[in-house]
């Protein structure tokens, strides 16, 4: 007569079918997310309406004393030159 164990997956198999099922749905959890973050649209990747252009940034820089008059007008001419 068989025992159990002869005539399917006896001994530690079982534990290996754990660990591949668990690997195999972290793996596929990791992928979908990878997935949604690679698709979905970023934030920073684009100038949004009303954000501070290079202009505005040296007009805060002006009004915070950080560039003199002289450096402001140099490199708004600089920004306004076309490449």
């Amino acid at each position: 007569m068989y025992g159990w164990y002869d005539q399917g997956m006896g001994g530690g198999w079982w534990i290996l079918m754990m660990l591949g099922m668990v690997l195999f749905w972290v793996v596929l959890v990791i992928g979908v997310v990878a997935l949604v973050r690679y698709y979905s649209p970023r934030k920073d990747a684009t100038v949004q309406p009303g954000s501070n252009s290079a202009i505005e940034i040296l007009k805060d820089r002006l009004a915070r004393g950080e560039l003199t008059e002289e450096e402001y007008s140099r490199r708004l001419a600089l920004l306004r030159e076309k490449p």
